[in-house]
């Protein structure tokens, strides 16, 4: 039996999106602005929740229809059996999103799906679910349109970019599904140089390095490694305990809980424990630096989390001085350390970028396609690092292929480089651009 779906990711990956969906067996696949719809049966959903690389959730609409006020959205609600897929005493939360929606207040449409849904579990004699609005047992999504509605169910609980190895007192700028995708799209062919010069938290090295070794995103999620000892600097977050705990959406949701379905999710996590075992021992030449020796130390903490072999390369360098190790040319993938982000390099990086299913950021006024990006002012600190940044890619970096994130459409004027190529990329609702250039050898 097959059940229909949408998948969200970072706008802007949407094509890789429905690349990674057809690998897992997906049907009528159709990319939209912010997801991809298909169709797939329990079994294909449970592949996209553990190797999507790319995906923020998987959800599972249970209803649709048409609609002109709030009483129109509770009734169609109310009609859904909603005890055929989870139980009264689990917690629940409602969450509602909307694009031309002419109701007043999504905030009262909340609340008259979230009594649909309770008046239906007490019409059937039973009590009414608790809501919890931070860690709910079950998410309930509904997605508004001028006159259609659409009811979801969230099958993975806790975004799926939460793969479980961060601190959860040092929030990155940038989410791990995006930096996938950026290295999805550089092309880097596992075993050949990946270097991030400016890496914090190492996101684009454990990112790079889980998938050189076909280590699952979801791995942890699904109990996938066996406990190790970790040293005291390295001792699972709160973050990690909370995703570890929780796992995945649908292992709370009813049709899940079989002894059949139960069976084969239990045959998808040993597939992907052989072929972890099998890979397990395969160099790669991943490595990364950063001016701040407690970025560097959260680094290596994040990748030990991570279940990550040994301990990464990384050093406490700055950028302007940073070589590679070979001549044999590769990637190099960075984030800047631009305006908001400046402070890294002193050591304060707590700022977060929303993801826009994740919260009412999803609401503000984006720019549009026809709205170009700005140059932004910059420090005259940072114009000089840019400038010696720029010298040491040309007289190292021959030969490799140089990627940036960045929201400052400036900064190949600020490098004094031409780039050969640009992607528009969302980081939540921060709109920017993935920079990419050629570096040529020198005769």
């Amino acid at each position: 039996m097959n059940f229909q779906f949408f998948a969200t990711c970072p706008r802007g990956l949407e094509a890789l999106l429905a690349d990674e969906l057809l690998a897992q067996r997906a049907l009528k696949i159709v990319v939209t602005d912010g997801g991809v719809s298909f169709e797939g049966s329990l079994d294909t959903m449970y592949r996209v929740n553990l190797h999507s690389r790319i995906a923020t959730r998987i959800m599972s609409r249970v209803g649709q229809g048409s609609y002109a006020t709030e009483e129109d959205i509770y009734k169609a609600t109310f009609k859904l059996h909603w005890p055929s897929w989870f139980k009264v005493n689990q917690t629940i939360r409602v969450k509602v999103t909307g694009v031309k929606c002419p109701l007043k207040s999504l905030d009262f449409v909340t609340l008259r799906i979230k009594d649909a849904v309770c008046d239906r579990f007490r019409e059937e004699g039973a009590l009414r679910p608790s809501v919890s609005v931070r860690d709910p047992d079950v998410r309930i999504h509904a997605y508004l349109t001028q006159d259609q509605y659409q009811l979801y169910l969230d099958t993975s609980g806790a975004p799926l970019y939460q793969r479980g190895f961060r601190d959860v007192s040092v929030i990155a700028p940038l989410r791990e599904n995006l930096a996938a995708g950026i290295i999805m799209l550089s092309g880097w062919i596992p075993g050949t140089p990946f270097l991030d010069p400016m890496c914090g938290s190492g996101t684009f090295l454990i990112e790079a390095a889980q998938t050189a070794l076909h280590i699952p995103p979801g791995a942890i999620r699904a109990h996938l490694f066996k406990e190790k000892n970790l040293s005291a600097s390295t001792k699972a977050s709160a973050w990690k305990q909370s995703v570890e705990i929780s796992g995945f959406g649908f292992t709370r949701l009813k049709p899940f809980n079989t002894s059949l379905e139960k069976k084969n999710w239990a045959g998808l996590c040993d597939i992907s424990k052989k072929e972890m075992a099998d890979f397990a021992d395969l160099p790669i030449a991943i490595s990364g630096s950063d001016i701040n020796e407690k970025m560097i130390t959260i680094c290596k903490a994040n990748w030990q989390r991570a279940y990550l072999p040994s301990l990464p390369v990384v050093r406490q360098v700055d950028a302007i001085a940073v070589k590679p190790a070979s001549d044999q040319g590769g990637v190099m993938v960075f984030n800047p350390p631009y305006g908001e982000r400046l402070g890294i390099k002193g050591g304060d990086q707590d700022k977060i970028y929303p993801l826009g299913d994740e919260d009412k950021s999803y609401m503000q006024k984006r720019r549009t396609s026809r709205e170009p990006l700005v140059k932004e002012p910059i420090d005259p600190q940072f114009a000089a690092f840019l400038d010696q940044f720029s010298k040491q890619l040309k007289d190292y970096f021959g030969g490799w292929q140089i990627y940036a994130l960045t929201a400052d459409m400036g900064l190949p004027g600020h490098l004094r480089m031409k780039e050969s190529k640009r992607t528009p990329l969302f980081n939540g609702p921060l709109e920017c651009r993935l920079f990419k250039f050629d570096i040529r050898k020198r005769d």
